[in-house]
């Protein structure tokens, strides 16, 4: 176990506190959320899967006790957080047709899509709940106050990026400024939010607390852009999901962006245009897709782009002036995100 894991059964309790059903007429509705959260099986049998990573809630206890706070007074945001974050996965993963999830059915194609989405709506709601825990651990209403206002935003920013990475696979121009402005929305802005929830509620002044939002913002541009190139060159085994998957789904990520962008401006042959214009891509032809984009070198142009935002993350801890164990440790978590393989 790393160190950052200290904080994961606190999280897991305070989550299980939240989705606890009292009523056995509801054991179906709680028991797809725990199926989701990696606590049940599909027939609601105990697991302890400890599924995701819990990225979001360990940032937002770290940053909390990175500036002198007690990092459990963060636990009702960490939960929040955490909720928020797969309330937006059910519902992804019925928008984009995923059976799917971590070597799991989803929970769509389990129980439908109908349930799924209600699923997903709760979860959601208990979002803000878990949230309102805040009150329990006697903090002031004003700050309260605006953890929920920066909460919200954060909800619309969410919805705003996922339409606009829908949108993105009904047109084949999209621009690598496009492409980060929907990524600042759907991934950065709930990693932003975690950092800035925890130093706000661990007492950091203004500009402390919008260093830690900087470092989770460009924190989650390198995280979303290493997502894409393990989308396409991951390992089948680890990642949970089919090669080159976001080409079979026709995703717009970064490095197709480069690819079309490259073969436009070549003017030559465009075998990633003609793929993307069929209906279905095969596996084969995502195959094939994938080493075409390493050929044109979308990997690496990714994979600097990704670097140039982790190098923005340092920097922005850096320029806290904080040194201690719980920034050593958001430093290291920040470095292994990097270099993840799932």
């Amino acid at each position: 176990m790393e160190r950052f894991d200290r904080y994961l059964p606190m999280i897991e309790s305070e989550m299980r506190n939240v989705t606890r059903g009292e009523d056995d007429r509801l054991n179906l509705f709680y028991g797809m959320m725990h199926y989701h959260l990696g606590w049940a099986d599909e027939h609601f049998h105990p697991l302890d899967l400890h599924a995701g990573k819990r990225i979001r809630p360990t940032i937002c206890m770290m940053a909390c006790e990175a500036v002198g706070g007690n990092p459990e007074d963060a636990l009702p945001a960490a939960a929040a957080l955490e909720l928020l974050h797969n309330f937006s996965l059910i519902h992804d993963d019925i928008e984009d047709d995923s059976r799917t999830r971590r070597h799991r059915s989803t929970v769509w194609a389990l129980w439908g899509v109908p349930q799924a989405i209600n699923t997903g709506d709760g979860m959601y709601s208990l979002a803000y709940k878990a949230l309102l825990g805040l009150q329990r651990r006697s903090m002031p209403q004003d700050l309260i106050l605006e953890a929920m206002e920066r909460f919200s935003a954060t909800c619309v920013a969410l919805t705003e990026g996922q339409y606009l990475d829908m949108s993105f696979e009904e047109r084949m121009e999209v621009t690598a400024e496009e492409y980060l402005h929907m990524v600042e929305r759907k991934t950065a802005a709930l990693l932003s939010t975690s950092a800035y929830l925890g130093a706000l509620i661990g007492g950091a002044d203004r500009e402390t607390a919008a260093l830690y939002s900087l470092f989770g913002k460009q924190l989650g541009i390198a995280f979303q852009m290493e997502d894409d190139i393990l989308g396409i060159w991951g390992d089948e085994e680890v990642t949970g999901k089919p090669v080159a998957s976001d080409i079979l789904e026709k995703k717009k990520t970064l490095p197709v962006i480069f690819g079309l962008m490259k073969e436009t401006s070549n003017g030559g042959s465009s075998p990633l245009w003609d793929m993307f214009r069929q209906d279905e891509i095969t596996a084969e032809q995502a195959r094939k897709a994938a080493r075409i984009l390493e050929e044109y070198g979308a990997r690496s142009y990714t994979n600097t782009l990704a670097a140039e935002a982790h190098q923005m993350a340092m920097a922005a801890l850096e320029g806290t002036g904080i040194e201690n164990e719980a920034q050593a440790d958001l430093r290291a978590l920040a470095e292994k995100l990097l270099r993840r393989e799932s």
